[in-house]
């Protein structure tokens, strides 16, 4: 999985990426929950691994839930071992449920950009390949005008030194991953990957945003 223990095993399947055979489409999605709250809004980013980008929206003032998942590309119901290849075309994605009325879509975005690096192109902190890319999704015109408009505030402003290689897709379809994924780092707390990479990108995002945070995590 997604720690640095693991890195031998990383370094043989991205070898094995170019001669691997094309995900093939599969005919049902490989999870899905099994309630979806319809009166909330949905908002969709993709910011490296969704394990880390999961938990930051969670603490998220007005946030009600939010899901791990894949977006952003071909295969239909993909697998996680199908989307790491970085043959899908797939990101891992984050759906997040949120309530308008507490929390706009404005602020997810600078959420977004304030909790990753979006210079770096496919990857995150120790995550490497195309599925680790950055990407802010929209479903309304006016959703990617608060994208546009936001990037090009922190170019104005000269945030980075380097150029943002942020992707600003239309979502077309979010597929759910596995349920063992969905809140790994609060189920999982000694996992070595959220100890030593997760839980401190979830503690520098609340350190540099504490008005955004919840008094007490859910």
């Amino acid at each position: 999985m997604k720690t640095i223990y693991i890195f031998l095993s990383l370094i043989i399947l991205n070898n094995c990426q170019l001669s691997a055979p094309v995900p093939q489409d599969r005919s049902t999605e490989v999870w899905a929950p099994t309630t979806i709250q319809s009166d909330k809004s949905k908002a969709y980013f993709a910011s490296g691994c969704f394990w880390c980008v999961e938990s930051v929206y969670e603490s998220i003032k007005g946030v009600e839930e939010a899901y791990s998942g894949y977006a952003g590309g071909k295969t239909k119901n993909p697998t996680y071992y199908q989307v790491v290849t970085g043959r899908t075309g797939h990101a891992e994605t984050v759906e997040v449920i949120y309530d308008p009325k507490l929390v706009n879509f404005s602020t997810l975005v600078e959420v977004f950009f304030d909790s990753h690096d979006p210079t770096l192109l496919n990857q995150q902190g120790p995550d490497r390949g195309t599925h680790y890319r950055s990407i802010a999704f929209y479903q309304k015109n006016e959703e990617k005008e608060i994208i546009e408009k936001y990037i090009a505030k922190l170019k104005k402003e000269k945030i980075y030194n380097r150029k943002i290689v942020t992707e600003i897709k239309p979502l077309v379809k979010f597929y759910y991953a596995e349920k063992h994924h969905q809140d790994y780092e609060k189920n999982n707390p000694n996992d070595l990957y959220i100890l030593n990479v997760s839980v401190p990108r979830l503690n520098n995002f609340k350190a540099t945003s504490p008005e955004l945070i919840k008094d007490q995590q859910h």
